[in-house]
């Protein structure tokens, strides 16, 4: 289900209003819709000068939507290992991004084959060789440039794989779409 851009965008406004709570600022609370309690992934993302600051979430639906956003919102930007914990001097030049998921499907496919299955710009990934996982956003791709060959090698990379992987039989891929919010 497709949501408005006036749900996307509370979503975005829930999210900063969360780690400005967070960070001890008072933050005025919006009714929130009914249809933001069903269960979606999501991702928060956030971005200081145009560079990444944070990046977490859930690929599965497994929260109500505005819990997984509020959740990815607070460990995006204390908790990614990536980065230290957001100062609050820092949130006036943070811009934060909401990616609103569908449901990781399958790919049923191997190797070369794969590429076929890769549409740049509307579908993200996610690469699984047991332990390791990794995924990438659908924006990944087009923000880099990647076609669908770098994409899957660069999930393999994120999952802590060979790049080359990708063509192993025994990694199992995901794809999903992904609906993107972001503050002005």
């Amino acid at each position: 289900m497709l949501l408005s851009k006036e749900d996307g965008m509370l979503l975005v406004r829930e999210a900063r209003r969360i780690i400005e709570k967070k960070l001890g600022k008072k933050a005025t609370e919006e009714e929130i819709p009914g249809r933001l309690y069903e269960k979606r992934g999501a991702f928060v993302t956030l971005y200081k000068n145009g560079e990444l600051r944070g990046c977490i979430g859930y690929p599965y639906p497994m929260l109500p939507l505005i819990e997984a956003v509020r959740k990815a919102a607070v460990a995006a930007a204390f908790q990614d290992p990536r980065f230290p914990p957001l100062r609050e001097e820092e949130l006036k030049d943070i811009r934060i991004e909401v990616t609103v998921l569908t449901t990781p499907e399958k790919i049923n496919a191997h190797g070369r084959e794969l590429v076929k299955h890769v549409e740049i710009g509307k579908h993200g990934l996610i690469a699984e060789w047991s332990p390791f996982s990794g995924l990438l956003l659908p924006q990944v791709a087009v923000e880099e440039g990647w076609d669908a060959e770098t994409f899957l090698a660069q999930t393999c990379w994120k999952a802590g794989l060979e790049p080359s992987k990708w063509l192993d039989p025994n990694v199992t891929f995901y794809r999903f779409e992904g609906q993107i919010f972001k503050e002005e």
